[in-house]
């Protein structure tokens, strides 16, 4: 989790010195906007982990649900078999 936060602060500020440099400005004109700007990138990176931990756990209680529905087929197949092969 810590990593992706990281990662999206750092990429905040690559963002920004992005624009300084589209713009042409100097970098270290107001400092005081970068650990902003970290900031943006840390909680769109803390948002993102929130759905992906959502996505995750969505998958492994599909995954669950179709398990169990498998299995109870199995088990209807299995018992009219047994009941066709008793006759």
């Amino acid at each position: 989790m810590v990593s992706k936060i990281l990662f999206w602060s750092g990429f905040g500020l690559a963002v920004r010195f992005w624009q300084l440099g589209i713009e042409m400005r100097p970098f270290m004109t107001k400092p005081y906007l970068y650990p902003f700007y970290c900031a943006i990138g840390a909680s769109f990176g803390y948002y993102l982990q929130g759905v992906d931990e959502k996505q995750k756990r969505f998958l492994e209680e599909a995954r669950e649900r179709l398990m169990q529905k498998r299995l109870r087929r199995l088990e209807r197949e299995g018992a009219e078999m047994g009941i066709g092969a008793a006759q």
